[in-house]
């Protein structure tokens, strides 16, 4: 196995280093944003252990860029930053997991091991359903012709319907996705933002395509309909 390390901090690199390359891993060191970047994009790795607080520009940026460019290697985010607000960016920027410093090596193996399993899914750089049109690089959204003003909540519902359309998603669901676990699950925070996504998508539109499924959660169809009346 390969893994690309991006961090800056030399005692915290070669720790990492040497832990991963008893555990087994190949190992490429990148100590800037963009060096990060230029690796990952020009060398075939299985994973990639990210640093936030990077020269250049942060690992926030690493992530978007990477993903921007078609580049879907599983990405660890590895920071002393471990505020819930903090985790949410970064896996809305496409990172696979994120780890607060001080780690243990046991689970940092485990979280590497399960991200590795999962592989590096082919994903389109832009997502488009029955009109509905989102670019995760650029972070802007369109329905047809007509770009939608979307809040950051707005846009990781949508990103996420349009990754899964025509299949129902629980509340619990979307809740991992666009919330830290802190929120709680029987809170009526996902009908709340997905009252306020309708209003953008469908609504303007006098279209039907984001549809409540009673008892289970929502779906996205994958063809809009006209809005009855």
């Amino acid at each position: 196995m390969k893994a690309l390390v991006v961090e800056d901090e030399v005692r915290t690199a070669a720790l990492l280093r040497r832990g991963l390359e008893e555990e087994g891993y190949a190992v490429d060191m990148a100590a800037d944003g963009p060096e990060g970047v230029w690796r990952a994009t020009e060398f075939g790795y299985d994973v990639v252990i990210l640093d936030v607080m990077l020269p250049g520009f942060d690992g926030y940026e690493v992530c978007r860029r990477l993903r921007g460019s078609g580049c879907w290697i599983p990405v660890l985010i590895l920071t002393a930053r471990n505020e819930p607000a903090e985790r949410v960016r970064g896996l809305d920027c496409g990172a696979d997991d994120y780890l607060a410093k001080p780690f243990s090596f046991d689970e940092l193996f485990a979280r590497l091991r399960a991200l590795i399993r999962r592989g590096a899914p082919v994903r389109p750089a832009v997502l488009q359903v029955g009109g509905l049109r989102l670019d995760p690089a650029t972070r802007r959204a369109w329905r047809g012709e007509s770009e939608l003003h979307l809040t950051a909540k707005e846009f990781a519902l949508l990103e996420l319907f349009l990754r899964y359309p025509d299949q129902v998603l629980t509340r619990t669901r979307i809740l991992e996705h666009a919330w830290d676990y802190a929120y709680d699950g029987g809170s009526n925070v996902v009908d709340q933002y997905v009252a306020y996504l309708r209003r953008k998508v469908d609504q303007p539109f006098h279209l039907v395509q984001l549809e409540t499924v009673r008892g289970a959660g929502y779906r996205l169809r994958a063809a809009p309909e006209p809005r009855p009346g």
